[in-house]
């Protein structure tokens, strides 16, 4: 990682179970009028050697660096699984489905939303188990409320407001 003129590199060494490395962060570097934390992470186990680079508004400490880069590795996972599960398993988008951008935009987030909601159903949500409905059926019931109920102000005021899906 190179320093920003003058700011200093900090360092962190890993050695945890079979895993060692170490993570090196500056704080406060500008980055278009914008001051961001930047921390790079390089581990190695028996069989590999690995490289991440996260950006943060979190400032980085001694005491917080193993804990953002194990969030940010996880994050990754997560996004990458969620991907590679909609590119090969699940939807096989392989190829482009329209010519038009504002088609290919509008199928990828209908995808989005069709696996957010495999997603809830597959992880035990008790709302729609106790709907006690095959999936086809939700599904279809979720389509029909698509094409015939309208967005009030207040559906799309509740949008913008912070939630929280927690799994239990």
């Amino acid at each position: 990682m190179e320093e920003e003129e003058g700011k200093k590199a900090n360092v962190v060494k890993i050695r945890e179970r079979e895993q060692r490395g170490e993570i090196t962060w500056v704080n406060e570097i500008d980055y278009r009028g914008f001051g961001v934390n930047v921390f790079e992470c390089e581990v190695e186990d028996e069989k590999r050697k690995q490289k991440f680079t996260f950006i943060t508004d979190i400032k980085i400490t001694k005491n917080n660096a193993k804990k953002l880069m194990n969030a940010g590795r996880s994050r990754w996972r997560i996004e990458n699984e969620g991907f590679n599960r909609q590119k090969n398993l699940r939807y096989h988008i392989e190829h482009a489905s329209s010519q038009d951008y504002n088609a290919m935009k509008n199928h990828y987030l209908l995808t989005q939303i069709t696996e957010i909601i495999m997603v809830l159903h597959e992880h035990g949500s008790k709302i729609l188990r106790s709907m006690k409905k095959t999936i086809k059926e939700i599904s279809s019931r979720l389509l029909e409320a698509f094409r015939g109920q309208t967005l009030t102000d207040e559906d799309i005021a509740q949008l913008g407001k912070p939630m929280q899906i927690r799994f239990t």
